[in-house]
C-alpha cells in the first residue's frame, strides 16, 4: 500500500535563507470530496495525477497513489477539474535529516504558507528549524482540496 505520513505547520518566520530549490506548482482536482481526492498537478512542465484517501484518526497518515502524466494530458483533464485551482510556489528547506516543503500560496489563498514533512512513521523524530509555527496536521480547512473550495482569503 502505498502510503503517506506527512506533518503540516504554518510557517511563521524567515525560511528564505535556507531554500534549495524551488518551483511553481497549478493544481485543480476532478474530485474531493470527504474521504477521497483525484487532483492534477502541473510543475516543472510535467503533470501529475495523484489519488487521495481519507486521513487516519491523528490526521498524519492516509492512502497516497501518484502517476507521472504528460504535460498534454495533465492540461487538457485541468479544464475537467471542479471550480477553483491551487497556485503556490513550493520551497525545498533542508533541516537534519529531513526536507520541508513549503508552499506559499497566491490568488485566493495569498497570505498563507504552510510547510510539509514526510515521515517514515507518525512517531520519527525530525529538527524544528525556528520558523516552523503551529502544526495544523488533520485540520482539513488546511488541505489543499478544502481550500480550492475555501480559499484562506474568504476565512
Amino acid at each position: 500500500m502505498n502510503l503517506e505520513i506527512e506533518r503540516k505547520f504554518l510557517v511563521e518566520g524567515d525560511f528564505k535563507p535556507f531554500v534549495a530549490g524551488e518551483n511553481r506548482i497549478v493544481q485543480g482536482y476532478l474530485c474531493s470530496t470527504p474521504g477521497r481526492s483525484v487532483r492534477i498537478r502541473i510543475s516543472g512542465g510535467r503533470g501529475i495525477l495523484t489519488i487521495k484517501g481519507m486521513s487516519n484518526e491523528s490526521g498524519m497518515s492516509r492512502f497516497e497513489w501518484e502517476r507521472e502524466l504528460s504535460l498534454s494530458d495533465a492540461e487538457a483533464l485541468m479544464k475537467l477539474c471542479e471550480p477553483g485551482m491551487i497556485e503556490k510556489t513550493r520551497f525545498l528547506v533542508p533541516a537534519g535529516r529531513h526536507i520541508f516543503e513549503i508552499d506559499v500560496f497566491h490568488g485566493e489563498n495569498a497570505g498563507l504558507t504552510l510547510a510539509e514533512i514526510e515521515l517514515s512513521e507518525e512517531t520519527e523524530l525530525f529538527e524544528k528549524p525556528p520558523w516552523l509555527g503551529q502544526e495544523v496536521t488533520g485540520r482539513i480547512e488546511y488541505y489543499n482540496s478544502s481550500l480550492m473550495r475555501n480559499p484562506f482569503s474568504r476565512w
